[in-house]
């Protein structure tokens, strides 16, 4: 069978061949050693201003918008009736530097990819502004060293002017958030610092906090909006990790685990906030309730939409099981089953259909 790829696998070639088969082959410590930096990190002075459309990826007044990118049969809506504020994952995999300058071509291309495939779920619902940071390096997430903490501190810190400046631009409409893996760990940081406890909170339509995992106890009381549970619920949160099965999310969870939440408990053996984006809440659902998978095109100049490409369902204390036989995506697949990768993707028409149901709801 010819190999399928969802769409934007193609910016991750370089993650995944190389940190994926090293893991599996060598171990964790010949992975950082080739993906940590060894260089001290560099204090960073604050962003330059978020007025300037050179400092984003995506906002409705830039020219080639990524973010309007959509597959054939859908298209961005004509007129945007919420704002969406999405955080694209980690695009630099440099270990030459802890975080990425705002003008190294090769993090801000891939970050335009992740953007066609991930925050293109959300044009029907409203005007989409993705910015460009200072992102931490992918090395950051595989050491506990004082550098990668300060790294990514300093990726927050343009995110979160970044966002200041998105309501001002936003002005009064509804708000989705959105993001993914390092993208999904500064969402939860706004969500605490900016909308928990605010007027703010009641403008939320959606936080879409994907790749990312949130302790229903140490760290979602901190969070401003509770784990959504109904596919009309508006202002909540939803998260998810996905795993194909035999699972082992050993890698995750360790990591989870050593670590305290924002209410300052551990977050040891507690479940995580698991959405099933079939059904939009906790639970099951066949394969038959898959609306529709981003597959690349063979020649990877587009993308269509594969309904019914696999099942979900939460499981143990809260990854996302996506069965036995998902579709062929080759080696990029990361270590233990995960397929975080294809967090969005998997389930790209569905995502869609949920930001349109709250929205519906919110109003």
């Amino acid at each position: 069978m010819a190999r399928k790829f969802l769409y934007a696998i193609v910016v991750l070639l370089v993650l995944v061949t190389a940190a994926a088969f090293a893991y599996r082959f060598w171990g964790a410590q010949l992975l950082r050693q080739a993906m940590v930096p060894s260089a001290d990190i560099v204090a960073l002075a604050p962003p330059g201003s978020y007025e300037r459309v050179d400092m984003w990826l995506a906002r409705p007044d830039k020219p080639g918008n990524p973010a309007l990118w959509a597959p054939q049969g859908f298209k961005p809506a004509d007129d945007a009736k919420a704002a969406v504020f999405f955080v694209h994952p980690t695009s630099f995999l440099d270990r030459s530097a802890w975080n990425a300058p705002l003008d190294n071509a090769d993090a801000n291309n891939r970050a335009e990819l992740f953007l066609r495939g991930q925050a293109s779920a959300f044009n029907s619902v409203g005007a989409i502004w993705a910015p460009r940071y200072r992102q931490a390096t992918f090395g950051a997430f595989l050491t506990s060293k004082t550098q990668a903490h300060q790294a990514l501190d300093f990726a927050y810190r343009d995110v979160a002017a970044a966002f200041d400046e998105f309501l001002k631009q936003a002005g009064d409409r509804p708000i989705v958030l959105a993001g993914h893996s390092q993208g999904a760990l500064h969402l939860t940081r706004l969500l605490t610092d900016r909308v928990a406890g605010t007027p703010l909170a009641k403008r939320i339509v959606a936080a879409y906090v994907v790749g990312w995992p949130v302790s229903i106890t140490a760290d979602l009381p901190k969070l401003g909006l509770p784990a959504c549970a109904a596919p009309d619920q508006a202002g909540c949160i939803l998260s998810w990790q996905s795993f194909g099965e035999p699972a082992d999310p050993a890698l995750l969870l360790d990591t989870f685990d050593a670590s305290n939440g924002f209410t300052g408990l551990p977050r040891a053996g507690t479940p995580m906030v698991c959405t099933n984006p079939l059904i939009g809440k906790p639970g099951a659902a066949p394969a038959t309730a898959n609306l529709g998978a981003l597959i690349q095109d063979k020649d990877l100049r587009g993308a269509t939409v594969a309904p019914r490409a696999v099942p979900a369902r939460c499981d143990g204390r809260g990854v996302l099981l996506i069965g036995t036989n998902p579709p062929d995506l080759g080696p990029y697949v990361l270590p233990g089953n995960n397929y975080h990768v294809f967090d969005y993707s998997l389930f790209w028409a569905n995502i869609r259909a949920d930001a349109e149901r709250r929205l519906a709801a919110f109003k």
